[in-house]
């Protein structure tokens, strides 16, 4: 029972966070570790991502289908290669290449080495900075019909950044797209599309870790955690969409930095295990 609460608890903090550019792994990483539960392990952040990831494809399912059925068709009809949703499918796939290409390379080091709370708090704080640059300079002018192929390669690379927990993935996508003079809604939303290859793809290949010991939690509380995770997510993203059309980014890089910098004190005082 003390388990499945515990997953509840993470359930949530995971659908408070994916799409917030605060970093949900490096909160999975850090809350555990303050209540004493230990890190729940790799495979369970993957895992309940995918809970997440569904309320992606739930709200944007319209968009999705559209994308999806226009890049299909472009194959065999050359003259819809040059429609938006056909080139928005090719700059999905192209942009996911990255994560997916290094987070089969580096599987062991980000499982490992980089879940260390020492990186995480850096990370937070230097992210953090960089949201701050972005959203301050950024042109706000583009909008994601705009959005070119080197635009797209250049988010999927800011993207792969978060394979480093701290970093976060919506965070260094919309940072790279504001750099670039998107306006925030547009690169948060195509944050939330590119996103999918790489959590849920991340999500399918940590399952066969579940049952192998190698997380702190089973099949019970892990389904428990994708459950709740996909229903506060779907409300973070309603939430999110409407926030960044009339706000800057402004309260998340100054919350991102206070989180980092009271884990670096926290671990510097002792009372955190790297």
């Amino acid at each position: 029972m003390w388990d499945l609460l515990k997953a509840v608890v993470l359930g949530t903090l995971q659908g408070l966070t994916e799409f917030l550019p605060i970093s949900s792994s490096a909160h999975l990483r850090i809350f555990p570790e303050l209540f004493g539960w230990g890190d729940p392990g790799a495979a369970f952040t993957a895992v309940i991502q995918i809970g997440t990831e569904l309320a992606v494809l739930i709200y944007f399912r319209k968009d999705i289908w559209r994308i999806a059925s226009a890049w299909v068709r472009s194959l065999y009809r050359p003259e819809l290669r040059g429609h938006l949703d056909s080139r928005m499918g090719w700059f999905i796939i192209v942009g996911s290449l990255p994560i997916v290409v290094l987070g089969v390379l580096l599987k062991d080091i980000i499982e490992q080495d980089f879940r260390n709370l020492w990186i995480i708090g850096v990370t937070l704080i230097a992210l953090g900075i960089v949201l701050g640059i972005a959203d301050r300079v950024g042109a706000n002018e583009k909008k994601i019909k705009q959005l070119t192929l080197r635009d797209a390669v250049l988010m999927g690379l800011a993207q792969a950044c978060a394979l480093v927990p701290g970093v976060s993935r919506s965070g260094a996508t919309i940072s790279m797209g504001r750099f670039l003079g998107y306006e925030r809604e547009a690169a948060t939303r195509y944050a939330f599309l590119l996103a999918i290859p790489a959590v849920v793809g991340a999500g399918l290949f940590e399952l066969k870790e579940i049952p192998n010991g190698e997380n702190t939690y089973g099949w019970g509380p892990t389904i428990v955690a994708t459950v709740v995770s996909f229903v506060v997510g779907y409300a973070a993203i309603a939430w999110l969409l409407r926030y960044v059309s009339t706000h800057s980014y402004t309260p998340f890089v100054l919350y991102r930095i206070g989180l980092g910098t009271l884990v670096l004190v926290l671990l510097g005082a002792g009372v955190l295990a790297a």
